[in-house]
């Protein structure tokens, strides 16, 4: 039963991250569109505009953050494997839940540390220091939602590293991982 919901937990992790991280993967285009346009703009107009550079800054920043959970989920970060590749599959799975524990740490910081940042700009009206002066409300917004849903995925993987080491076995397929790659049926 316990196993069941742990599973149950993880998969429905694994779908809001999938979700997430390809969604945002459509800002791409608009990203590159926006620095396009900038410098169409700038040296074929002479005219650059004032608002371009800080929407590219803003896009660049949640494709970033909101893309971290999604590269944790495909195990894309960097990791040191000259040492990691060299140790029994136990060895990795207690080094894995060391620095899965360290990171849940420091985005539980991160996590604080926006909503609170947040908070401020509100009360303040924090603005970017630019001739568009945006507001930076949504900022902080978007990195505690990253924060918090990259801690969401490190749990996940917590759990099923933590279901490994203690049973041998993996607690979710690995088809799980890539699911861009599991054929319709």
């Amino acid at each position: 039963m316990i196993e069941t919901a742990i599973r149950r937990y993880c998969l429905a992790i694994h779908a809001l991250v999938s979700f997430v991280g390809k969604s945002i993967s459509y800002l791409m285009p608009v990203l590159a569109f926006v620095v396009a346009f900038e410098v169409f703009s700038r040296y074929f107009l002479n005219k650059p505009t004032i608002w371009a550079y800080d929407l590219s800054l803003f896009i660049f920043g949640y494709i970033a953050a909101l893309g971290g959970a999604y590269a944790q989920q495909q195990r894309a970060h960097i990791n040191v494997d000259i040492l990691y590749n060299k140790v029994s599959p136990r060895m990795r799975n207690l080094f894995n839940i060391l620095s899965f524990c360290l990171a849940i740490f420091f985005v539980a910081i991160i996590c604080k540390m926006s909503i609170g940042k947040f908070e401020e700009a509100l009360q303040f009206n924090y603005r970017r220091q630019s001739e568009w002066a945006p507001h930076m409300h949504h900022y902080w917004v978007m990195m505690a939602v990253a924060s918090f849903m990259l801690g969401l995925q490190l749990s996940s993987d917590l759990l099923e590293e933590g279901f490994h080491l203690f049973t041998g076995q993996k607690l979710l397929p690995d088809s799980i991982r890539n699911l861009e790659e599991t054929p319709n049926d």
